[in-house]
Order: structure tokens, then sequence, then C-alpha cells
């Protein structure tokens, strides 16, 4: 949807020299909107943003989504914003409207996801008194938002919307929340203008890499027998991914991503490794333990990449960390370069220094690595069992679905759990931005609103949920939105009975005693799809698989449910024990 260029001139009032308008703050706040660009906004209408909803309806360049809970208003935003890289915005009134999406802004703070939730409050006057649905906004949020504002007057509307969206996209990216209070949007103040530009003197974030310790990662880099480059989700959310493509050809080393990093490096490339981490590969794994020098792109050292930090640091190492966020760095692990700077940027200039220089890693040093790690790769550590072939395989269905889709423009979101790793193991991604789940927080019910988001940014790609029968069911109301707003998803539940990931826990480290995580008062999921308007299958047998894939991608218009009967007893491996080393893995239930 476009933005009308006559309200995009009304909303830049004051640069046109135009005597100054009066405005609303609800108005403001829409022409504020307007002038970033925003597309569509995903909310939830109550009593403190009446006046926002009815300067909404007054306008007809946003297209707000109105979703069945302000949780997923939140995701949708969030899968909007990760596809797409541009701000992801939702609308939430106050109290039990802005408790219900903290989940959400929780999930968006962990991954650094660049978004503006807009928040009712009840009348300034009202604050403190425990007025009907209140509730400390900006107290509640602190911990879990890049920044957070409370508009006191309406004049500072648009001033405040511009910082909202400036620190949300910049530097590290994350959510920032505006508090609006039922007043403010009502009163009525002179407008002149959407600002064009802001100045924050506290807030500077570097983007240009030191030149000095660029030359020094250089140096290292080219020197070394056993390099490796360790990249996270800051390469895509720094749209650097062409330049980490173009920095592993001229080097020819190694390189693994992280669960959130997934699409950077092509899956079909010789030089992948895989995913990394607590259910990563073997050779990804061994090569993070074992290399001499580690460059570090866009990554933070988290629990579930390294494992325990002691044995990490057991193998002396180089390490090169190069991350917008100073904080990021030496905070798990202790790095010896650290490059504080935009990816995009520091990559760039250090492949103008790679091509500068006519110094390169010895030829015999890094075949001999490599030697080293076809060895780790050729214990085919993702080879799993089909078993008599008379249940369904988890890991089947998602190798069935990646082949399915080779060359097509598709996008994958998860929720978590078992299926999610299995996700992020067998579906080979090619490019960046195409594997939508939540990794920090680590948040079931985000599959079915990552995808609707994602289906409103890209209605002519195929757009995918891989779920579980106890994730889908936290945001299982959105299939309501999903029929109102025409965004045909396809749903696929890789239905096990279990919590899978809780039971996979219990059966390795509680001897089997399986507490609560026995799902058995499941919905008839395929009834359940047709009562909210859409198609529901069921599939039981491991031949009917990729038959009901083909048919659901041929129903183009419609939101398909797939209930996939698979193996209950199927763990997730390789897989590292919480307080193990990243290379102390267990391959499979013999191991156990």
């Amino acid at each position: 949807m476009e933005i009308n260029k006559a309200e995009l001139a009304s909303a830049a009032a004051a640069a046109s020299g135009a005597a100054p308008q009066e405005l609303r703050g609800a108005e403001i706040l829409i022409k504020s909107l307007q002038a970033e660009g925003v597309k569509y906004i995903w909310g939830y209408p109550g009593g403190a943003v009446l006046h926002i909803y009815d300067a909404f309806y007054k306008q007809e360049t946003i297209q707000h989504v109105l979703v069945r809970h302000e949780q997923a208003a939140v995701h949708a935003a969030d899968g909007y914003a990760r596809a797409t890289g541009e701000v992801g915005v939702a609308l939430v009134t106050s109290g039990p409207g802005v408790t219900n999406a903290i989940t959400g802004i929780a999930t968006a703070y962990m991954d650094s996801i660049p978004m503006v939730i807009v928040c009712g409050q009840v009348p300034t006057a009202a604050i403190g008194l425990d007025a009907f649905q209140e509730c400390d906004t900006v107290g509640i949020t602190r911990p879990i938002v890049k920044h957070n504002f409370l508009v006191k007057d309406a004049a500072d509307m648009a001033m405040v919307m511009k910082k909202a969206f400036h620190i949300a996209r910049s530097g590290r990216p994350g959510p920032v929340v505006v508090d609006i209070p039922k007043d403010v949007s009502f009163n009525k103040v002179p407008y002149t203008g959407y600002p064009e530009a802001v100045h924050l003197r506290s807030y500077n974030p570097v983007k240009k890499g030191h030149g000095g310790q660029i030359r020094k990662a250089l140096q290292l880099l080219l020197t070394a027998k056993r390099p490796y480059i360790y990249t996270g989700g800051g390469v895509l959310l720094g749209n650097a991914v062409q330049e980490l493509r173009t920095l592993t050809d001229m080097l020819g080393y190694p390189v693994t991503n992280t669960l959130m990093g997934l699409g950077a490096t092509p899956a079909s490339d010789k030089k992948f490794l895989g995913m990394l981490g607590m259910h990563g590969t073997v050779e990804a794994n061994n090569a993070m333990q074992n290399c001499d020098v580690l460059l570090a792109v866009g990554a933070r050292f988290d629990d579930r990449v390294i494992g325990n930090p002691k044995h990490f640091a057991q193998n002396e190492r180089k390490i090169i960390h190069i991350d917008i966020d100073p904080s990021s760095i030496s905070k798990r692990v202790k790095v010896d370069i650290p490059i504080v700077g935009d990816v995009k940027d520091v990559l760039t200039e250090l492949i103008n220094m790679v091509r500068e220089t006519t110094t390169r890693v010895e030829p015999a040093a890094l075949a001999s690595w490599w030697d080293t790690i076809e060895g780790w790769r050729a214990t085919k550590c993702l080879d799993f069992d089909l078993g008599d072939g008379s249940v369904i395989k988890p890991q089947k269905v998602i190798q069935t679905l990646c082949e399915m889709t080779k060359g097509a423009d598709a996008y994958v979101t998860s929720d978590v759990g078992q299926h999610q790793m299995w996700a992020a193991q067998y579906y080979g991604f090619e490019e960046p931005r195409r594997w939508i789940n939540s990794g920090g927080l680590g948040t079931m019910g985000v599959g079915i609103p990552y995808a609707m988001g994602i289906k409103l940014a890209k209605p002519e790609s195929e757009v995918f949920c891989v779920t579980g029968e106890g994730s889908v069911q936290m945001c299982i109301q959105e299939l309501s939105t999903c029929l109102q707003y025409n965004t045909p998803i396809k749903i696929m539940a890789l239905n096990n009975r279990y919590l899978g990931m809780v039971r996979q826990w219990q059966e390795i480290d509680y001897e089997g005693r399986y507490s609560h995580s026995y799902m058995d008062a499941l919905p008839n999921f395929v009834k359940l799809a047709e009562a909210y308007g859409h198609v529901g299958m069921l599939i039981e047998r491991p031949e009917d698989v990729e038959p009901a894939l083909r048919e659901a991608r041929k129903l183009k218009d419609r939101t398909v449910f797939m209930d996939f009967r698979t193996d209950p007893t199927e763990n997730v491996f390789p897989m590292v024990k919480a307080g193990k080393g990243i290379n102390e893995m267990i391959l499979s239930s013999e191991d156990l």
C-alpha cells in the first residue's frame, strides 16, 4: 500500500512554510506514522486508544490489522520487521493491553528487532491513582525495550515519534515503546510538520570501525592456521550478507551461522559447516572449539552457542569480534581484537584491505584444516533412522518441504521446541530473512502471527509456519485474523502429542519422568481449522507427506492447517547438555 502523496505533504507542512494546523494528538500520531512510511499496524482497540482509532478511521494510507490478542499484534509486527528490515508497528490499549503485549516486546528485544509499540494510557491527571486499566507502562517495559517514552504533551508527539523510529532502527535495533495518555491523544495543538532530522546528544551509535583494529584483524586472519568465521543475526540485521559472502569467498575459510543467522551463508555452500550450538553439527561445533583464529560477526557468544564458557576457554585461540553494540563485546567471552561498528561498514573495509594486500593464508595449513573438518563432516551427524516406514519422522517432513521449495519464493516461520530445531537443521536456507523464529527469548506461539505479518508484507510469497501441537495453541485464535485479512499461510504442525523438547529433557535428565509434558486433550485440528474457515488436513502415513504438501501449495488462496502425526519418541540430535562444552555432543539415543 503506497502512502498518499497529499498526506505526506501534509505531514511535512512545516518544510513548505504552511500555516500550522490545529490537530489532535492522535492525528499528529497518524501523520507521524505516515511520514515514516508505515504501511501496516497491528493492534486491538480499548478505551485509552479510542481517539487514536478514530483518527485511523479518517485516513486511508495505513492498513490496521485487528488481531485477536495483543501478544499476537506485537508478534505479527515483529515478523514483518524481521522479513522486511523495516520498523514493525503495533498499537495496544492501556492496562491489560500493555501487559498482554509484554511477551511480544521482550521477544523482539532479545533478538534486536526494530519496532515501535504505541500504547494507550489513562489520562495524565489519573496516572498514579490506580485508575481503571492503569499500569506503569514505562516501568514495566523498561528492562525489555531499547527506550520508552511517556508523551505528556500533544505538542511533543511528532518529535517523540521521530526519536522512537530513529532509536528503533539505528545502532543495534530494538523495540521502543511510546505511551500516550488518553487526554494527550485528544488535545489539540498547533502542528508544524514532522521533523526532518533528530539529534540525540546521549545517543550516537558508532558506525565506522577503528581502522587500526581492522588492520590487526586482517593480520591475524591471514596468519591463521585454523581460521573460522562465526556469524549471528547481526549480519542479517545489518544488511551485511553480501559483504560476508564476498569475504568468505575471498578467504576460502569455513563459516558457521547461529540459529538467528541462518541464510547469511547459503546452505549449499561447501564452506558452510551448518548451524552451531546446542543442536549444531559436529563439524560446526568442533571447528568452533579447535580453531586458532575466530572471526565473530554480529554474534554474542550466548549460552546456546558456546556451551560452558570455561570449557570454551580451555583451548587457546585469538578472537576478533565485530559488533555495533560495545556492550556485547567481551560480555561472555574475552576477545583479543574488539571492533565496534556497523558490520556492513566494517566488513567492507576489511574486504578492501584483503584486496590491497598480497599476503594470503598458508595454503598447506588451510588445506590441513579443511581435511580435519571433512573428517568431522564425515560423521553425517544429521542422518536419521526412518524406522520401519510406519510412522512419520519429523525430520523427513522438513526435508520434504525443503526439497519441494528449492528455488521458490518461500519464507519459513517456526514456534519454539523440537520442531524449531528440526526446521533449522533440515531446511537449507539459501537467502537471508527467510527463516523467522524466536531465538533469544524462545517464545512459544510466535509462528502464526509471524507468518501473518510476513504474508501481508510479501503477498506473492509462500509462507510456511512450522509448529507443534503445544506451541500452536498459544496464539491459535489468530486463525480468525488470517481469514479476515486474507493472509493464506500454510501451517505444518509436527504433532507428537508431547511438549517435545520438555519430554526430551525429561527423558535425558529426569529418568523418563514425564511430568506434565503429555498432551492428552488435544483438539481435532482439522475441524478447528475448518471452524475458522480454513482447510484442515490430517496426515498419518509417511507416504502421504509429500502429496499433502503438494495439495496445500496448490491452495494458494487458502490457509491450510496440516496436522502431521509424527513419531512421539523422536529426539533432536546432536545435543549438548547444559553445562557441557560445545564439542561434548550427544549424537543419538545410544550415547545416553
